[in-house]
Formats: structure tokens, C-alpha cells, sequence
């Protein structure tokens, strides 16, 4: 198995990734890393043979931060998030539906609100799925923003 080098943010505090020996000693020699700890003893030609290295410019890793930004509730969102399909029959949805209707006081939040086909948003009306005699085919949930806001959703 290939030596693995601990990665460094720009500060040398935030873990960034986790690399093989052969990608770092690239990232030596083309400049976007420096040896932050090094093995005693032993060298790739010019370079120490580095036990953690430091990214040179600080790289702000939106990955891994998008996934627990919630994301903000809207009628697109709801869509997006249920890949278009209508949560009481399974076909194309036009719509979203509250779970807990509006004049039942149902909030319009991500975990009341599904996609829905405009036929069953009509069948269902006013009333909770048990009420209608409609089971959602699945809960609805609150989504990371990753999931609902990027620049190329499916439509």
C-alpha cells in the first residue's frame, strides 16, 4: 500500500485531505505545497520525504460545508428535491402539496411540503393524506442545500 501524506489547509491547523506519497511529491514540485513535517533521513531528490504537508493557498473546501447548510424552502426546491415525481402516485408533479394543508394551519416548511401531479394535489384538497385515503409514498425531509441549489438541476 502507498504512503499516505496528511494535507493541510494554508495556516497548517485545518486537515484538508489525505493524499498517497507519489500525488504530494508532484504537489512539491509544481508549488502548491510545502513540507510541513518531514520524515528524518530520507528525500525524493530535492524534497524531505514529508509526514504532512501545507497547501500554499488557503482552499475553502465548499463541499464539505454545503452538506450542512440548510437549504432555504422554496416551491422549485420542493420539485427539485423529489426529482419531479408526485409523492402519492409516483408520476410527473407540476405541483407541491402540504402534507398538513394551509387551512389546517400546516406550515409551508420542507418536512410538510411534497411534489405532486396536479390530479392528486385537486383528489386530496384540504385534507391530511389519512383523511384523503392517500399514503405518501415517501416522508418528505429536509434536504442539504447542495441537493436543491445547484447551478444544473435536473428539471
Amino acid at each position: 500500500m502507498a504512503a499516505m501524506v496528511l494535507i493541510y489547509n494554508a495556516g497548517g491547523v485545518e486537515v484538508h485531505d489525505v493524499k498517497p506519497l507519489r500525488h504530494v511529491i508532484t504537489m512539491l514540485h509544481r508549488g502548491v505545497a510545502r513540507v510541513l513535517e518531514a520524515v528524518d533521513g530520507e528525500a525524493f531528490g530535492p524534497y524531505q520525504r514529508p509526514r504532512s504537508v501545507e497547501l500554499v493557498r488557503y482552499v475553502y473546501a465548499r463541499w464539505r460545508y454545503e452538506r450542512t447548510v440548510p437549504a432555504t424552502y422554496s416551491f422549485k426546491g420542493v420539485l427539485r428535491r423529489d426529482g419531479y415525481t408526485c409523492a402519492y402516485c409516483g408520476g410527473p408533479a407540476t405541483t407541491i402539496d402540504h402534507v398538513v394543508p394551509r387551512c389546517q394551519q400546516g406550515p409551508s416548511t420542507w418536512t410538510n411540503s411534497v411534489a405532486a401531479c396536479r390530479t392528486c394535489n385537486e383528489r386530496k384538497g384540504g385534507r391530511t393524506p389519512e383523511e384523503a385515503g392517500m399514503p405518501l409514498l415517501w416522508a418528505p425531509t429536509q434536504p442539504g442545500a447542495r441537493t436543491v441549489h445547484r447551478r444544473h438541476a435536473v428539471a
